[in-house]
């Protein structure tokens, strides 16, 4: 796609939430569906034909690429989830990993995903898109305390001289190539655009007063590996849409918009778009970024106060001239026994006048 095509999405005044988790659980089943690519690709298209949209956003599963990394590494299905590294990985369990990018990706969930894109790719008339966790976040799934390494790192401290800063820096290796190969294969199926998903590279992962003082832990950790996957992108013509919904530092939302680019920033609800805008260049679309993680509850989120945040992001985000999509702040999960209240806030966020 070219970046004019999301431009005149936003001048055309769309709204969307990215909401293929809330079509996934109308369906019975839909643990069955998740390994079913076909079917998977349908659920994606009818939220994109529910919620208006041409971008066939899939569902936002941020635990797919550190599922097929650890079976690189032989790690049983029922223990990835609670898996983490207590020492540094192997530099032959490094180059296992980063040997794996070349090949297609094992995951069933990842290969049922891929095949979504494909299935959008050439039944529909939509915008394929793919989507990866980023590669910061994924680094932090496979340590218990990413944190304090991190914070050592911002400090001066070297893999040489620690062995949990060895730890994060090899285990950003490994995931920087998980990512890369999930994308590889999404790009294969067919993905017009990638949706890098970075929740974690905020300032609790990140300090801010080492960020302040000049550390380069932000450039190390996430901006570089991040350009690395934009460079595969670029090289196959896919665009980047770029997604954190942490709290972060306005010069963190500057870096992202002008280091990498992306057609697409979305930024969670935390920030004030309006104001975000003074340091995003103009040919980048801003996405979101009503509470939607926050619609389940009528205490928190009344209806009459997402129909008034609605009106408010619409107004100012029009008065301040920044392309703009109304969206939800990350993807909105269906939530047992709240479907009725997420569904109709959704519904608000976008047809309130």
């Amino acid at each position: 796609m070219q970046r004019q095509f999301y431009l005149e999405l936003a001048a055309r005044g769309l709204r969307m939430p990215i909401g293929a988790d809330l079509v996934l659980h109308d369906q019975p089943r839909p643990e069955e569906i998740l390994l079913d690519g076909e079917r998977l690709g349908r659920v994606v298209e009818c939220a994109a034909r529910k919620y208006r949209t041409p971008l066939a956003f899939p569902l936002m599963d941020l635990r797919l690429e550190k599922a097929d990394l650890l079976a690189v590494l032989g790690v049983p299905a029922s223990e990835v989830d609670l898996f983490h590294f207590s020492e540094p990985p192997s530099p032959d369990m490094v180059a296992e990993v980063c040997a794996a990018a070349a090949v297609a990706p094992s995951s069933p969930r990842i290969r049922a995903a891929c095949e979504a894109v494909g299935y959008i790719t050439r039944a529909t008339d939509l915008v394929p898109v793919g989507m990866v966790i980023g590669p910061f976040s994924l680094m932090t799934k496979l340590v218990a305390d990413p944190i304090s390494p991190v914070a050592m790192a911002g400090a001066g401290r070297t893999a040489g001289e620690d062995p949990e800063v060895c730890m994060v820096e090899r285990c950003l290796r490994m995931a920087l190539s998980a990512v890369v190969r999930s994308a590889k294969a999404q790009i294969e199926a067919g993905a017009n655009a990638i949706i890098v998903c970075e929740p974690a590279a905020n300032t609790v992962y990140l300090s801010p007063r080492q960020m302040r003082a000049g550390a380069d832990i932000f450039e190390r950790f996430v901006l570089e590996p991040n350009r690395r996957v934009r460079a595969l992108l670029r090289q196959h013509g896919v665009d980047l849409i770029f997604h954190d919904c942490g709290e972060l530092l306005t010069e963190m939302v500057r870096q992202f918009a002008v280091e990498l680019e992306p057609v697409i920033l979305s930024l969670g609800s935390s920030r004030t778009l309006w104001e975000d805008a003074a340091v995003v260049p103009k040919d980048i679309v801003l996405f979101g970024n009503m509470p939607t993680k926050s619609f389940y509850s009528d205490a928190v989120m009344p209806l009459e106060e997402v129909m008034r945040q609605t009106i408010e992001l619409r107004d100012k985000m029009a008065a301040c001239g920044h392309p703009h999509i109304l969206g939800s702040e990350c993807d909105v999960l269906h939530v047992p026994d709240r479907g009725e209240t997420i569904r109709a806030k959704v519904e608000a966020m976008l047809s309130v006048p």
